[in-house]
């Protein structure tokens, strides 16, 4: 029986020991009497404390608060929400690394307390505050000697396969989490790595002959096989201490890519360029933005103006490089407030999984009360033929307050070089037909001409805020 007004969020159905759901507006996760003994053991056993205080598990508090299921609940409690609920194929690879060597210290920490997490989903870690933590407070069962890790193959499929893939073949391999999102097959990632990673002892190990083992057992009575297999706790040690030295050698360069120096390469001066900052840093104190989404952030240059006002800041970018850039740099500087993610705004993270609620899209977690869309105008209606006004109404989706937005007229160099190779059919492209767009869903509040540029920057009002 479940209690009316509570919404079941639909990323936590399928694990039997809880559920999360909010009730006017708050986060609550309940916790089933089936898993009763296993949550009693997290605290008693010191490993919620250790967790917590290590800033590697969401904390929460126990609330006075009506279960949505009253018939199976041991307790409700209520986690630390975040700013930002992000997927693993948003992550540049960098995060994927370091979320997976968060879940394998997570697993190192709760084997001394005498538990083990039972899943290793890439789902169940988040980015706050600059670094990777687990939300999945009910991750952990009890360790029982000669058992191996039940989260083996799923830790090898949400992290080490797309890990190894974006290392040894194809940084853009990591968009298969958005395919299967129960994380990317092993005979797939085994296919698709190139022969020279079998001389990888890590990955002939934990892909390929896991893959083949796979395919060996499949439609066996792999439970009884399982019975039957005893690993002790120094061996399971040494398989989470092996897979950790696997993934610390898997590198990528973030060099390459059609947008990894583009403020090497921009038309703008020093001067233009530090207008542009000085404009925007006085629109972000006069509008007490609470959330900024900075699409098109490249490395994050022009979002830091907003996290360094502690706003919590997410910068998106379809570009793998520069989101690897940004995401250094925050780790490099310990920045708190900046979340950087892999996104084609022409192709949005959309709603995925069972009854397509499991995961899920771009608008669905927004709206951002301010949106940064700075020299991407040009890339949207000229690049990829979107007519300003469907790039207006996108705009006014995702964000329910303020908008600052950079025009890139045909004069520009940089549009000069989008229309050198194609012919000009973007008659309509031009400032007056961009105002007049852009006004039938907002207000333009102010703008400015940057200095030694031929661009203008907008701050504008939505007209349904």
């Amino acid at each position: 029986m479940m209690i009316k007004n509570r919404e079941l969020l639909g990323g936590s159905f399928r694990d039997p020991s809880g559920f999360l759901f909010t009730y006017e507006e708050v986060l609550y996760r309940q916790v089933n009497q089936i898993y009763k003994q296993d949550y009693d053991l997290l605290f008693a056993s010191g490993l919620y404390e250790k967790l917590a205080e290590k800033r590697l598990l969401v904390s929460h508090t126990e609330a006075d608060v009506e279960a949505a299921d009253p018939e199976t609940v041991y307790k409700v409690i209520q986690p630390k929400r975040l700013p930002f609920i992000s997927h693993p194929y948003e992550w540049c690879f960098s995060q994927i690394k370091d979320a997976a060597l968060t879940t394998l210290r997570i697993q190192k920490i709760a084997l001394r307390h005498g538990m083990s997490l039972k899943d290793a989903s890439a789902y169940n870690i988040q980015f706050h505050q600059g670094k990777p933590l687990l939300v999945d407070t009910l991750s952990f069962e009890t360790y029982r000697d000669g058992e191996p890790w039940t989260a083996y193959r799923q830790f090898c499929q949400h992290f080490l396969a797309p890990l190894a893939l974006m290392a040894k073949r194809d940084v853009r391999l990591s968009q298969l989490l958005r395919v299967y999102i129960d994380g990317i097959p092993l005979d797939l990632a085994s296919r698709l790595l190139p022969p020279s990673s079998r001389l990888n002892l890590g990955l002939l190990t934990h892909i390929h002959l896991h893959a083949r083992a796979h395919i060996r057992y499949a439609g066996k009575d792999v439970k009884s096989a399982h019975k039957n297999r005893r690993m002790s706790r120094e061996s399971l040690l040494a398989l989470i201490e092996h897979l950790e030295g696997t993934v610390k050698k898997l590198e990528w360069n973030p060099a390459g890519t059609e947008w990894a120096e583009y403020y090497s390469i921009t038309n703008y001066s020093n001067a233009a360029f530090d207008h542009k900052k000085e404009i925007i840093a006085q629109w972000m104190k006069r509008t007490s933005a609470s959330s900024v989404w900075d699409l098109g952030a490249n490395n994050g240059e022009f979002s830091r103006i907003a996290s360094q006002l502690e706003i919590p800041t997410t910068a998106f970018d379809i570009d793998p490089a520069a989101v690897e850039k940004n995401y250094r740099k925050i780790k490099q500087n310990k920045e708190t407030n900046l979340l950087p993610l892999l996104l084609d705004l022409t192709n949005p993270s959309p709603a995925l999984g069972w009854d397509n609620q499991e995961r899920t899209s771009l608008l669905e977690r927004g709206p951002a009360e301010m949106v940064f869309s700075l020299a991407l105008i040009h890339h949207l209606a000229i690049s990829n033929n979107v007519p300003l006004e469907r790039i207006a109404k996108f705009m006014s989706r995702v964000t329910s307050k303020w908008l600052i937005i950079e025009f890139v007229p045909k004069s520009d160099s940089q549009v000069k070089k989008l229309l050198a190779n194609r012919q000009d059919i973007f008659d309509h492209y031009d400032q007056h037909e961009f105002e007049q767009s852009f006004n039938l869903f907002f207000t333009i509040q102010e703008k400015s001409a940057i200095r030694e540029s031929d661009r203008t920057v907008y701050l504008m009002k939505n007209e349904s805020a």
